[in-house]
């Protein structure tokens, strides 16, 4: 009976230090969007913040992401810059984009009027900028999410006939860019 015991207080015992050992999730946790349009591949990948909290002091020309040292260039994600892949020749908007490998920004300026910027400078840190290695920019069309989304998500959609659609949403944002495979 006393082994018994002595066992189970062992094991609550040590419980504290296996959770403490355990894998814990990044604040920013690492993210994929992909779609296959027109038969090329795309992908974006970045570093998904929360808001955590921080619900309507993002966007403002005082808010959290106004303290970036580009804004109003926001890196739109964490960490690492996001880049972006593709397998085959674009048009992002109005945007002529050749296959490669590319960092994407976004110029929030005008809160409803956002540009998504396509820089050919990569593997640097999030908050790096040089606008003079911009491939381009275009215009983003704004909406608000139906619901407050909590992590930054991109997402790529296949629309048919080599056609798409590259979106971002966070906090009470909504931009997004149609994408055609050239």
């Amino acid at each position: 009976m006393n082994y018994r015991v002595l066992i189970a207080t062992a094991l609550i015992a040590a419980t504290p230090l296996l959770a403490q050992n355990a894998p814990r999730k990044p604040p920013s946790p690492p993210a994929n969007a992909t779609a296959t349009i027109g038969g090329k591949t795309i992908s974006i990948t970045y570093s998904s913040p929360g808001v955590k909290g921080r619900e309507g002091k993002l966007f403002t020309k005082d808010g959290q992401i106004g303290k970036d040292p580009h804004y109003p260039v926001w890196r739109a994600g964490a960490n690492s810059a996001t880049t972006l892949k593709t397998d085959g020749d674009l048009t992002i908007g109005d945007l002529k984009v050749p296959a490669g490998t590319y960092t994407l920004f976004v110029d929030i300026s005008d809160p409803d009027n956002w540009k998504l910027i396509v820089s050919k400078d990569i593997g640097e840190w999030g908050l790096s900028y040089d606008k003079t290695k911009d491939l381009g920019s275009t215009s983003m069309k704004m909406s608000k999410p139906p619901a407050m989304v909590e992590n930054l998500v991109y997402t790529l959609t296949g629309d048919g006939d080599g056609k798409g659609t590259l979106m971002l949403a966070w906090e009470n944002h909504s931009a997004s860019v149609p994408i055609k495979v050239d």
